[in-house]
């Protein structure tokens, strides 16, 4: 039997939505070690599953491998659809772990279009593959324009930068209970909506932003820099979501924000993805004060909801039980 655990990421944003720029999407996230999508997989002569999204993307691992089947079970999954990556995480942890069950190399990056993963951010993949920071270098405008490629027909977005997230920093996640975000024909048409009208000066301040800021930030381990550079980089973003998801941040997660921007243990809050995740950005001796400042915010504008401090993940998904081998590539 081969298992697979691998952890969440957070979206923080894209570099480009305009199509007068060379290159489209282009996105910088972080690997978080925790909520978990956990996976194994055994060899066998059909493909068994119990979990319905596992399946589908267990018939096309057996497809793309070519093996007879394997009997897969699910044992863990992110929360879904609300800006955490679950979709991608699972496909590849499935991917992976059939791979290994039959004794063969993932290829995870390569294949990752054939399981309809990595059409705009390559966030995911590089999560799941090597963790860190990661910005993205996103894809030439001229093939994606406001559609991306039938399903399979692109490569993942090549990682521009990466880096070590310092092990003493830590994300805290606020999770409330509201609808899901976009996902599916809803999030094509959303993004469609958004490349088609997308203000390109918009994307000026963000590389201005992602150079100055962030990327120094992170290589230099400042957790205060970096929070405010991010959370930047997420409301710059939310200008161009704003016709989409009612605001620069999605309902009620605006309200969510500016009650974690007010505490003084966060450094950085925003919405991840298309949300409702809110995440803030912490240190692990501020890391209690940071998580009872989230459940204030969450019980202040009225909506329940669940908190999760989580550690920076700085290797690639792993195999095995424990502190098992780090997958790659």
């Amino acid at each position: 039997m081969t298992r697979v655990a691998a952890g969440g990421r957070l979206h923080f944003g894209f570099l480009n939505l305009s199509l007068a720029h060379e290159r489209l999407y282009g996105s910088l996230g972080v690997a978080l070690d925790e909520p978990l999508a956990v996976v194994t997989a055994d060899p066998a002569e059909a493909v068994r599953c119990d979990h319905e999204t596992g399946r589908e993307y267990a018939r096309r691992a057996v497809e793309l491998l070519d093996v007879r089947g394997a009997d897969v079970t699910v044992e863990r999954t992110l929360p879904r659809h609300v800006g955490l990556g679950s979709g991608t995480q699972l496909a590849l942890a499935v991917l992976a772990s059939v791979a290994r069950a039959h004794g063969r190399e993932p290829r995870v990056r390569e294949r990752a279009p054939e399981l309809g993963r990595g059409g705009r951010s390559g966030v995911g993949v590089a999560a799941f593959s090597s963790g860190g920071f990661v910005l993205d270098a996103g894809h030439p405008t001229e093939r994606f324009t406001a559609d991306r490629p039938p399903e399979g027909e692109w490569s993942v977005p090549p990682v521009a930068a990466r880096h070590e997230v310092p092990d003493d920093w830590r994300f805290v996640i606020a999770l409330p209970d509201a609808e899901p975000g976009r996902s599916g024909d809803g999030e094509d048409a959303s993004m469609r909506s958004v490349v088609e009208r997308a203000d390109p000066a918009l994307a000026d301040e963000i590389a201005t932003v992602v150079t100055r800021r962030v990327l120094p930030a992170v290589a230099t381990g400042d957790p205060e820099a970096f929070g405010a550079a991010v959370a930047e980089v997420g409301r710059l973003n939310g200008a161009w979501y704003a016709d989409e998801q009612g605001g620069v941040y999605r309902p009620p997660v605006g309200r969510l924000v500016s009650a974690l921007s007010e505490s003084p243990a966060i450094a950085g809050a925003g919405q991840s993805s298309w949300g409702p995740a809110v995440y803030g950005v912490t240190t692990a001796d501020r890391a209690a004060t940071a998580r009872e400042a989230a459940r204030e915010a969450l019980s202040a504008t009225d909506v329940g909801g669940e908190v999760v401090v989580a550690e920076p993940r700085n290797r690639g998904a792993r195999v095995g039980d424990g502190d098992g081998e780090a997958l790659s590539g």
